[in-house]
C-alpha cells in the first residue's frame, strides 16, 4: 500500500504544477465583434404648411357677418392664408387681406358712415355710382394694389357683355371691389379698361373656386346669400338682391359643394340695406363660426393626414415567386412550385 501511494505522488505533483501554470496565465477579456452601423433611411421632408382659403360670399349689409366669422377663426388659431370675396365679401376680404385684424375690422365697421360709400346718381345705369365705395376701400388699404396686400386676395366680378366670371388678383384694389359689388340696377356697372363689370354674385355667389385658384389646400366658405322664404321684398335693393340670389342658387350650390366647410350665419332677417343691424350680423357670424369649429378642425386634420400619406415613402416592391409549371411525372401531371416552400411538389 505504501508503494502504491508513492507511485501517485509524481502524478499529483504534475497535476499541481499544471493547475498553477493555468492560474498564472493572463485571462483576457473577450474582444467584442464590431458590426457595421445599420444604414439609416433619411426621414421624408415635412409637407409644406396647409394653406387655408377663405371664400366670403355676397349679401350687401349681411356682409358684416364675415367679420364675426373671422374673429372666431383667429380666436381659435385658424388664420386664412388666402382670401377671395364676392360683392360684400370682397369689401371685408380686401380689408382683411390688407392686414387688418378682426377687431380693427369691427371698429371700422362700427365707425362706417353709410353716406361715405353711397353716391347717388340717377339716370346713369344705377342709383349708386360706386366711386365713393372705391375711394373708401383704397383709403382703408393705404392705396396698395391687390398684389401688394398682406395676403393673396381675389375679387370676383361678372363681365357684363359676356357674362363671364372674372377674378381680379392684381391692380387697383378699390376698383376691383367696386366691380365685384356693382349690384345690377342699384350700382352703375364698373368700367375697367374696355369692359364693364357687375356684381360677382351673378356667377359666383360664394367664390370657392377663386380661393382654390389662389392656392388654397382647404377652403372655408361663408354663405350669407338670401334664400327665397315666401316673402316679397318691398324696396328696390331687396327685390334686386333676392332676384340675384334666386338666379344664383343652383350655381352657388355647385360651387359651395367644392368647399371643405361651409359656414351659414343666420342673417336671413337682416335686410340688404340694414346697416343699422351690423352688430347683429357680426354676432350671427360669430355664432355660426363657433358652431362650425368641430367640423373645421376635423377637415384640417383629415387634409393633413391625406397630405402626409401622399408624401410617405412607399415600400420597395417584393420579388414575385417563381411561377408554377406543370411537369410530366410518368403517368401523373403535377404542379412544380417553388422548391423552397413547404407545399412544393416535385417529381420524386
Amino acid at each position: 500500500m505504501r508503494h502504491a501511494s508513492a507511485s501517485f505522488r509524481p502524478f499529483g505533483l504534475v497535476l499541481v504544477l499544471a493547475l498553477a501554470a493555468c492560474g498564472g496565465r493572463e485571462v483576457r477579456e473577450p474582444t467584442p465583434v464590431r458590426t457595421p452601423p445599420a444604414s439609416t433611411v433619411p426621414a421624408p421632408p415635412p409637407p409644406p404648411p396647409l394653406r387655408i382659403g377663405l371664400a366670403l360670399g355676397g349679401g350687401a349689409a349681411k356682409g358684416f357677418a364675415h367679420i364675426g366669422v373671422i374673429k372666431i377663426l383667429e380666436a381659435n388659431g385658424i388664420e386664412a392664408d388666402v382670401v377671395a370675396g364676392t360683392s360684400a365679401g370682397s369689401v371685408v376680404g380686401a380689408l382683411y387681406a390688407s392686414g387688418l385684424d378682426p377687431f380693427a375690422l369691427q371698429e371700422r365697421s362700427v365707425a362706417l358712415d353709410e353716406a361715405s360709400i353711397r353716391d347717388v346718381r340717377l339716370f346713369s345705369g344705377g342709383l349708386i355710382q360706386g366711386q365713393k365705395l372705391q375711394d373708401y376701400v383704397n383709403a382703408q388699404v393705404d392705396r396698395r394694389p391687390i398684389e401688394r396686400l398682406g395676403k393673396p386676395f381675389a375679387a370676383v366680378a361678372t363681365r357684363l357683355d359676356t357674362g363671364d366670371r372674372v377674378v381680379f388678383v392684381r391692380g387697383n384694389t378699390g376698383q376691383a371691389v367696386r366691380a365685384s359689388s356693382s349690384v345690377p340696377g342699384v350700382f352703375e356697372p364698373a368700367r375697367i379698361g374696355q369692359h364693364s363689370y357687375v356684381d360677382g354674385g351673378v356667377v359666383s355667389p360664394v367664390p370657392v373656386d377663386a380661393a382654390r385658384q389662389l392656392g388654397a389646400d382647404l377652403v372655408i366658405a361663408v354663405d350669407i346669400s338670401t334664400r327665397a322664404s315666401g316673402s316679397t321684398p318691398q324696396h328696390l335693393l331687396g327685390i334686386v338682391n333676392q332676384s340675384i340670389a334666386i338666379m344664383g342658387q343652383r350655381l352657388g350650390a355647385e360651387e359651395r359643394a367644392r368647399a371643405e366647410v361651409v359656414i351659414r350665419p343666420q342673417v336671413d332677417e337682416i335686410g340688404p340695406a340694414s346697416f343699422e343691424q351690423r352688430a347683429q350680423a357680426i354676432l350671427q357670424g360669430e355664432r355660426a363660426a363657433l358652431a362650425a369649429m368641430p367640423q373645421i378642425r376635423a377637415a384640417i386634420a383629415e387634409r393633413e393626414r391625406q397630405r402626409a400619406a401622399a408624401l410617405a415613402p412607399r415600400p420597395a416592391p417584393t420579388a414575385p415567386e417563381p411561377a408554377a409549371d406543370e411537369v410530366d411525372c410518368g403517368s401523373t401531371w403535377v404542379r412544380r412550385l417553388n422548391p423552397f416552400r413547404r407545399d412544393a411538389q416535385v417529381c420524386g
